[in-house]
């Protein structure tokens, strides 16, 4: 399936934003192909009625990644961290348990009824099968317990989306990393802090969108640089400031008259970088793609944060290390998968699974399912290991699986609900505990608004013998006292309180780094605030007048260069 040339042959308005989009013939041949087949007949699937930004919203609330909370597992009474606070009304168990075969979802299954929609049924199995503490693989992880889609992790805490790390702290989508604090989008980096998008760094901070750099900081788009300072856009590079290269001494002495003659390095970082030339794309090894960060694909389209793609549209955060993703639409986190759509959070090896949430590994035909693993041919399921032929957690043979799925599609097309996902409402989180709320944020009452749920809930903060301002901080670390530990920081923004963790202070003074004045959800957004959103937008190359897409708005300060003019700049 090539996207060049595609045909428009519908326009539709989206029922929930009203914005226009468009459906065109290969989209048609997309549908067509992954359309389930029973019984002989194919149950085809009918363009979808939202635009692509409200079905990843839509998709989004599923995902709580950072809202962790403490409470006791239902089935041991045990303490245990969970991403389900105390309040909630699902049973949930520690991750252990959950895993073992002292339970089977198959205990939950019940007759399906006809009488009432198959959305309301689901509901039901989401207030009574067991949920999961967490999504880690809990048996690679040491000593880290506060930690969320992990694994393989040794010595870390608040960690999201992370694998491999060692000594790691405050940081989503980081990967193979060591003793780095305060990331976002980091591989193999060694003593980083407050980076974005980095990959193969070491004593790296304040910096984004570098490769290959060491002992640095204010760095954006640089590669194989070492011992530079507020620097954009260098290949190959040692000593710079203000991209102007020194001798080692001079540069020593220029960096230190930078430094205290600005004690906001980061504004004055910003103020310098304003109105760099930018690259309209991240990403390297693409045929006939767009969106940003994407690397070794072919044939996908506004997909973001992605590598190893073919003929994808609308996906978001696949990272597949070996294998080509083939056929997915509509597809955000993590893994593998083949002729997939609308989907979040999938392990490896998912083929032809529709409009699931949570299924990990090795599943096949799997549609309408939560929380399910290593299964098959499961319809409307919550919470199955390693099953097949079950429709809302019961068991058929096959022959009586493959003889009711069409009778419950046929009252899915009645209801309105046939191939569309899961109503946001179902979710079993606040809104503001999820993903989507850092794509789309929106406030109390315009979640509510729109019949998205929402959390009140305010875990009790710990006993501190007492709380400072952040701006009663010293700005030198040398002046911070060992009891700091015992104290609890009010965020400069927010005001809401946090705590210093050991490890934490440690490296803090090893690096002569400032004691952070944010609470720690506040710097996650910060970082997110540096990354344009994920939304394309057709524009000019500024130098040579080409047609582009990029995520710069028009409106945007930056010089936005397509890739050929932008690496005759560079190089």
């Amino acid at each position: 399936m090539s996207f060049q040339n595609e045909q428009i042959v519908e326009s539709k308005t989206c029922p929930q934003c009203g914005v226009s989009f468009d459906i065109t013939h290969k989209d048609l041949e997309f549908y067509e192909k992954v359309s389930p087949t029973f019984g002989w007949k194919k149950y085809a699937l009918p363009s979808p009625t939202l635009c692509p930004e409200c079905r990843q919203q839509r998709r989004l609330v599923w995902r709580n990644e950072r809202k962790l909370y403490k409470r006791k597992c239902d089935a041991t009474g045990k303490d245990m961290i969970s991403m389900y606070s105390p309040d909630k009304p699902y049973t949930v168990y520690e991750e252990a348990f959950w895993w073992s075969d002292k339970w089977d979802g198959r205990d939950y299954g019940r007759e399906f009824d006809m009488q009432r929609s198959v959305f309301d049924q689901i509901w039901d199995l989401v207030l009574k099968v067991p949920h999961k503490s967490l999504i880690n693989n809990f048996e690679t992880n040491e000593n880290a317990n506060f930690a969320n889609f992990s694994g393989n992790n040794k010595d870390s805490y608040w960690v999201f989306e992370a694998g491999s790390l060692e000594q790691c702290y405050y940081s989503n989508n980081i990967r193979r990393s060591y003793r780095c604090v305060d990331n976002l989008g980091l591989i193999y980096g060694d003593n980083c802090y407050q980076t974005v998008d980095c990959n193969n760094v070491n004593t790296l901070s304040f910096s984004q969108d570098c490769k290959d750099c060491h002992q640095s900081s204010f760095l954006i788009d640089c590669r194989n640089c070492e011992h530079c300072f507020m620097c954009f856009g260098l290949r190959d590079k040692k000593y710079c400031i203000e991209n102007k290269s020194y001798s080692q001494q001079e540069y020593e002495k220029k960096k230190q008259q930078l430094i205290d003659a600005h004690p906001d390095l980061s504004s004055y970082f910003q103020n310098f970088i304003s109105t760099r030339i930018v690259p309209a794309f991240h990403g390297f090894g693409n045929q006939n793609c767009s969106g940003d960060y994407l690397y070794n694909s072919v044939n996908a389209r506004h997909c973001f944060d992605s590598k190893n793609l073919e003929d994808a549209k609308y996906c978001s955060v696949m990272s597949s290390s070996k294998d080509i993703s083939r056929d997915c639409y509509d597809y955000d986190y993590f893994g593998y998968s083949e002729k997939s759509c609308e989907i979040v959070t999938v392990g490896q090896n998912a083929y032809n699974v529709l409009f699931t949430v949570n299924t990990w590994d090795n599943v096949s035909r799997v549609y309408y399912c939560i929380n399910c693993k290593g299964s098959s041919d499961c319809f409307a399921c919550f919470g199955l290991n390693s099953k097949q032929y079950c429709i809302l957690n019961k068991q058929y043979s096959k022959e009586e699986y493959e003889k009711l799925v069409p009778k419950i599609i046929e009252r899915m097309r009645e209801d309105g609900e046939w191939w569309e996902f899961f109503p946001a409402s179902m979710s079993p989180f606040g809104y503001n505990e999820t993903v989507a709320n850092e794509y789309y944020p929106l406030n109390k009452g315009e979640a509510l608004d729109q019949w998205l749920n929402w959390s009140d809930y305010e875990a009790p903060f710990p006993k501190v013998d007492k709380v400072i301002p952040a701006s009663k901080l010293p700005d030198n670390i040398k002046d911070i006292p060992d009891d700091i530990l015992n104290w609890a920081i009010e965020c400069e923004v927010t005001k809401k309180p946090f705590r210093i963790i050991p490890q934490e202070l440690e490296l803090y003074r090893k690096h002569s780094l400032p004691i952070p004045r944010r609470h720690p959800d506040q710097r996650h957004l910060d970082r997110m605030s540096l990354r344009n959103p994920r939304k394309l937008f057709t524009r000019n190359c500024d130098k040579c007048g080409i047609e582009i897409q990029t995520t710069y708005a028009p409106d945007r300060p930056e010089k936005v260069y397509c890739e050929a003019c932008y690496n005759k700049e560079i190089y």
